[in-house]
């Protein structure tokens, strides 16, 4: 069974290893949560830092499938560079005047 939402034969090569990159993406990150979980459940000190290793090393993989997307896919390096090591979170005001109101309130 494919992968992919659409035929794989109409996405192109580069829409491909988008997708490649994402799903990577999403794997490193569920594998963070696996590794956190056991992290902070073990009673063993000695496996318990390997299971820490484990989760680091988990993350820095992750942060490099972003890095990739953030040289290669549209949109993510402006949003990276909106969101990412702020002291604050707050929703960039020039997307209200443009979006269109989708009936969830605003972001907070």
């Amino acid at each position: 069974m494919s992968e992919y939402h659409e035929p794989a034969n109409e996405l192109s090569s580069e829409a491909r290893d988008y997708s490649r990159a994402l799903k990577s993406l999403k794997e490193e990150i569920e594998a963070i949560d696996w590794y956190h979980q056991r992290v902070v459940t073990c009673s063993d000190e000695s496996l318990r830092k390997i299971l820490e290793h484990n989760r680091d090393e988990e993350i820095e993989h992750a942060c490099m499938a972003i890095e990739w997307l953030r040289k290669n896919m549209p949109g993510w390096d402006e949003q990276l560079r909106l969101f990412l090591f702020k002291e604050t979170m707050e929703h960039n005001s020039h997307d209200e005047e443009e979006s269109t109101d989708l009936g969830i309130g605003k972001i907070k």
